[in-house]
Order: structure tokens, then sequence, then C-alpha cells
């Protein structure tokens, strides 16, 4: 068994914190699970701060840039210090969303149609017949996300400010009406599938992820069984074609009406804490929270 494991969490992203959140949830498990932890909240020194202390093995809780797109996974490569999910390669192109959907679509998998554009170009005029999505290609956890409505004369001007936060691409993606549903992938296999409702507005945001009541999780989702499998086999499909390790997760929009299902984007570091979709969805594979995480130690490896 690893003894010494170090939980990477915080960093600089606009998902900070959350990912303190997540660490924090992690390390508690981890120590309940007899493992000695050193928390770290990850700054720029971090490759100095990991080669004196020379865990075992790193527990990423990072969100985000740095944390989830190959950059903290090349360090920890070049330290050789094993580390859990996914490595460099399916780290960095898993978080740019559009280039994922590439990989994904190839494999068979029903992607949103959409293109991506400057955030500039999208402020000028109407990138795709609305309703359509604006999200940016690089972020998690429903960051900068903007959905424009139908009847909407002029293209949303915010994503244009000085001090947008999310970078100057977007992707622009056809808004596909319906419900959100989720799916989580461990070890090869499926942990089953949740539908995430916003318990208020109509859109499942970054309060309604994170903040207590903001969402509900119906898990298993109560949907027809061949969607249910349809989400599992294209989940497995997507993880395997991108190259994740560990865990990951897919998200799908489901349209009853049309009967039309598509793969949005894949998760290579789903969110840990309290209220996330991973573990509720571990538990009803059978898995409690300390069980995940000492699983996700004991995957800890390197070339990933």
């Amino acid at each position: 068994m690893t003894k010494h494991v170090a939980v990477l969490m915080g960093g600089w992203s606009v998902e900070r914190e959350v990912s303190l959140n997540s660490g924090a949830a992690c390390a508690r498990a981890l120590e309940a699970e007899g493992y000695r932890v050193t928390r770290i909240d990850v700054q720029r020194d971090i490759a100095e701060v990991l080669a004196k202390l020379q865990p075992d093995a790193a527990f990423n809780a990072l969100h985000g840039r740095f944390g989830e797109d190959g950059t903290i996974q090349g360090v920890l490569e070049i330290l050789r210090i094993p580390y859990t999910h996914s490595g460099v390669l399916a780290s960095a192109l898993s978080i740019r969303k559009d280039r994922a959907k590439i990989v994904a679509a190839a494999a068979g998998v029903r992607v949103a149609p959409g293109v991506t554009v400057s955030r500039f170009e999208a402020a000028k005029a109407h990138v795709l017949p609305a309703p359509y999505v604006l999200k940016p290609v690089d972020e998690g956890s429903s960051v900068g996300v903007v959905i424009v409505k139908e009847g909407r004369e002029h293209p949303p001007q915010e994503i244009a400010r000085e001090d947008w936060p999310c970078g100057d691409m977007l992707l622009a993606e056809s808004f596909v009406k319906g419900r959100e549903l989720t799916c989580a992938i461990m070890d090869g296999r499926s942990l089953g599938v949740t539908e995430i409702r916003a318990a208020t507005g109509e859109f499942y945001d970054y309060d309604a992820k994170y903040a207590k009541g903001g969402s509900i999780h119906i898990c298993p989702a109560q949907i027809l069984p061949k969607i249910y499998q349809q989400i599992e086999e294209w989940s497995l499909t997507a993880h395997q074609a991108i190259g994740c390790r560990g865990v990951s997760r897919s998200d799908f929009r489901y349209d009853d009406e049309t009967d039309t299902l598509v793969w949005l984007e894949v998760n290579t570091q789903p969110g840990m804490t309290e209220t996330s979709l991973v573990p509720e969805l571990a538990a009803h594979a059978g898995l409690n929270f300390g069980e995940l995480v000492k699983w996700m130690v004991a995957d800890a490896s390197l070339d990933r």
C-alpha cells in the first residue's frame, strides 16, 4: 500500500475554490483509510515542493487550467511521481472541448454540432442560428457558459469585455434541449448514469453544480433502457478513444421529443466535493467514498 500521498489542490485557475473543496474531502477520506497525507495548495513552485517532499503518489484534485490540461501531469512525469487520473496527452486533449469532440466523433460518438470561434467574432454577430451555446474551449464547471436564446437580436456582449477571464477562443454549439445526463467510467466500466436538474433556473451552471441544494441528482437516471445503455457505451468509447485513465465523467444532453442524444465533453478531473456526481455514482455502484479514493491512489502510475 502506498503510504504517503500528496493531495494537490487549489492552484490558480477559475475553479480554485472547487478544487480546494475536492482536495479537502479526498485528503480526509485518505487519512481515514490509513494513508499519510500532505495537503498542498499548488503554487508555481510546485515542482520544487514535490521534489523535496518525494511522496509515494500524488492525488490530483486540481480542476481547470494547469491542473487538468496536461501541465501538472508533465511535471509529475518529470519528477517520476505516480499520479491519479489521466496522463499528459488525454488531459491536454480533453480540456480542449472542440478537439476532444473530433476524436470522440471519429470513434462513433454522436456530438453536438458546433464551431470554434474567437470571442470577439462571436460578439459581433450570431455565429450559429439561435438557440445556441457559447462556452470557453478549455474551462470546466460551466464557467463562462452563455446560452443564446431563440429570438435574441444581438449576440451576448459580456464575452468581449476586457475583464473576460476565460480565454479568447469559444466553442459555439447548437443548443440541444432536454435532459442533462452524466456517466462516470472507472477501471474500464460504467458506474451508472445520473440525470441532473438545476433546482432553480433552467441551466446547470456553476452555482447549481456546487451550492448545497443547487441541483437535484437523480441516480440512476429514469430514462429508457436503450438511452441509458447508449450513454454508458459512448462514455466508455470516449474514455478509451481519448486515452483517459482512472476515473472520467462524460456529459450528455438528451431530447425526449426528438429522441436525440449528444455527447458534450469528458471530464478527466471530475469534482470530488460532497455534492459531486462521481462519488454518488460510485455509491450507486457499491463503492463508498473511502473505497473510491483508495482505488484512485492504488491506480496511480506514470506514463499514463
